[in-house]
């Protein structure tokens, strides 16, 4: 069988009525497609068979986790594309599931299915979470999928994440700061925005490697509590701590939100964490930290959030990210999160959206990873490394592209007099 390229190209475009917007290299070695774009090579047959199994993002995940697909070139074009042709269609337009279900396109996809060769579905890579169990978003589902994503290794966030060892937006203040400047930065405007003062209370919920706790009680001089659920980050953490010298300041523990016995607080930091309590627990996540502050303190609440969508109960988790990054991660709208916040008792009083910040994040974070793609390989597995690279680089595209967003709402515990104790001019409060 020769030039699958050109047969793959020319079913591609009669399927979906329009070119295929990237270059094709097939496993027989044939190649198809303009020759300035990046290409999209399929290194075995068995990525077409991935592809027909399942025609949609999961099957292209689980070919490109695999190493069954590939591509070369500008990975950030090739995404860009490739999301033109597939997935940001108007509505107007059949998606691949839709064209491939059709009887009217059955010759096409029995075509394909001859190209793919014989073979039952190739099993996922064993990077996919594939059985869940227990209640969604209880603790111990929770602690899962939290080990699922964070306990992949210390060594190999090193790599992706650089010194600061912070895995959430930066702030870039100036065009020619550093990834770790810009860390730091980002550090000291939550507390800032926090009014910590010495010998403060800080809770840190989803402490990570514990850069926050650091930063707050190196810089202002806090008591402070690190909770996470990852087993890994907490080792890490503490030997950080102990290397600072601050373990009479900062204690880290592994610990669900929900089980903190010891408020009140007078600040908590939720930064890149509020992402992983799901739609149906946030009434009960606000109401936690409401709970944990004491009257006047302050909560600053960093989390990634997403467009609202035309009927909401039909919102689902993207797959790739659902099967391989963030196992029962849930985006919420910024409006929703304000609100839950506020039903709650907080008073929300001020909100910063700051996603041009996180496209620039992830792509150091892909840079970094691909400069030191030999030590990744051999610090986690291949398919790991793969998708990590995939999904930073796709994330950086949506932001960049306003399909997702990032935000710090700040909000406070009134006390029973209505008092927030906060200064009167944003400029006061950031000084």
């Amino acid at each position: 069988m020769t030039d699958a390229a050109g047969r793959l190209t020319a079913l591609a475009e009669q399927a979906l009525g329009t070119p295929f917007p990237l270059r094709v290299r097939a496993w027989d070695g044939s190649q198809s497609g303009p020759p300035d774009a990046p290409a999209l090579v399929l290194r075995k047959r068995r990525a077409l068979r991935r592809l027909l199994w399942r025609p949609s993002e999961l099957g292209l995940a689980r070919a490109w986790v695999a190493g069954d697909l590939d591509v070369e070139g500008d990975l950030y074009e090739a995404l860009g594309r490739l999301a033109g042709f597939l997935w940001e269609r108007d509505d107007a337009t059949r998606g691949i599931t839709e064209v491939l279900r059709d009887p009217a396109t059955y010759r096409l996809g029995r075509e394909a299915l001859a190209l793919a060769g014989p073979g039952l579905p190739p099993p996922p890579p064993p990077e996919e979470v594939r059985r869940r169990s227990g209640m969604l978003h209880s603790p111990r589902r929770d602690r899962e999928a939290i080990s699922h994503h964070y306990d992949v290794g210390n060594n190999f966030y090193e790599l992706v994440l650089g010194p600061s060892m912070v895995y959430s937006c930066a702030y870039w203040e100036t065009p020619e700061a550093t990834l770790e400047d810009a860390q730091v930065a980002k550090l000291d405007l939550i507390c800032r925005k926090l009014g910590l003062q010495p010998d403060q209370r800080l809770l840190d919920v989803g402490c990570g490697w514990g850069s926050m706790v650091l930063h707050a009680a190196e810089h202002y001089g806090v008591r402070a509590t690190g909770i996470t659920l990852s087993t890994e980050q907490a080792a890490y953490a503490r030997k950080r701590v102990a290397e600072a010298g601050l373990t009479d300041r900062i204690d880290i523990r592994v610990q669900d939100y929900r089980a903190v016995p010891d408020g009140p607080y007078d600040a908590i930091s939720s930064i890149g964490m509020a992402e992983h309590v799901g739609r149906d627990r946030y009434r009960e996540y606000a109401a936690v930290l409401y709970g944990l502050l004491r009257p006047g303190g302050r909560l600053l609440n960093h989390q990634i959030a997403r467009r609202p969508v035309a009927d909401e109960e039909k919102y689902h988790v993207d797959e790739f990210i659902d099967r391989y990054v963030f196992p029962d991660g849930e985006l919420a709208q910024v409006g929703s999160t304000v609100s839950r916040l506020e039903e709650a008792g907080f008073e929300v009083r001020d909100v910063e959206a700051i996603r041009e910040h996180y496209a620039r994040t992830l792509r150091q974070w892909v840079a970094n990873l691909e400069t030191h793609w030999r030590d990744a390989l051999r610090l986690t597995s291949p398919g790991r490394a793969r998708v990590w690279r995939l999904y930073m680089a796709a994330c950086a595209l949506s932001f960049e592209h306003n399909r997702i967003g990032v935000n710090q709402v700040l909000a406070v515990r009134t006390t029973a007099s209505g008092d927030s104790g906060m200064p009167r001019t944003r400029a006061e409060w950031l000084a």
